[in-house]
C-alpha cells in the first residue's frame, strides 16, 4: 500500500495549527487581556503539545539520538511554558462576582469549575515530567541554550 501524499499527514495536528494561526490573528484585533477561561484553554493546548512532544522524544531517542536530545530540550521548555501559564492563571483577578467566566455551570464546564480543571491537568502533566526530569533540569533557564542554525 502506498503511503499518503504529505498534504495527508497529520490532519489534526494541522488543523490545531491552522486554529491557532486564526486565534493569534483574531485576538490581534481585540487587545484583549488574558481572562482565566481564555488561560485555561491555552494550558489545555500547551499540555496537549507537551505530552505529544514526550510521545516524539521517546519514539525519535533510540534511532536518532541526536534529534532525541533536541526534542527533550524543547519537551522541557515547553514543560516551562506550560507551568508559566498556569501561575499566569493564578495570578489574573477572577473579575466580578458572579462572572460567566468563573461560575461553576456544569453545561459549559463539564470537569468543573476552571481553577478546578486547570489544576488537575497540570498536576497530571507536572507527575509525568517528573519522572523523566531532574529539578535541575526543570529550573534550567533558557539562556546559553546553543543551536544548530545560524540566522
Amino acid at each position: 500500500m502506498n503511503a499518503p501524499p504529505t498534504t495527508d499527514a497529520h490532519p489534526y495536528l494541522r488543523a490545531a495549527t491552522a486554529g491557532m494561526r486564526h486565534h493569534t490573528r483574531s485576538h490581534a484585533t481585540s487587545c484583549a487581556p488574558a481572562d482565566r477561561l481564555h488561560l485555561d484553554t491555552l494550558h489545555a493546548h500547551l499540555t496537549a503539545a507537551h505530552q505529544l512532544l514526550d510521545q516524539l522524544t521517546d519514539t525519535t531517542r533510540p534511532p536518532h539520538p541526536a534529534a532525541g536530545r533536541h526534542l527533550a530540550a524543547a519537551h522541557l521548555r515547553l514543560w516551562q511554558a506550560t507551568a508559566a501559564v498556569h501561575d499566569a492563571f493564578h495570578t489574573v483577578p477572577t473579575g466580578t462576582e458572579g462572572s460567566a467566566t468563573e461560575e461553576c455551570r456544569p453545561e459549559r464546564l463539564p470537569d468543573g469549575p476552571l481553577v478546578l480543571t486547570i489544576c488537575q491537568r497540570h498536576l497530571a502533566a507536572s507527575h509525568a515530567i517528573r519522572r523523566k526530569t531532574t529539578p535541575a533540569d526543570l529550573a534550567t533557564p533558557l539562556h546559553g541554550h546553543t543551536t544548530s542554525c545560524t540566522i
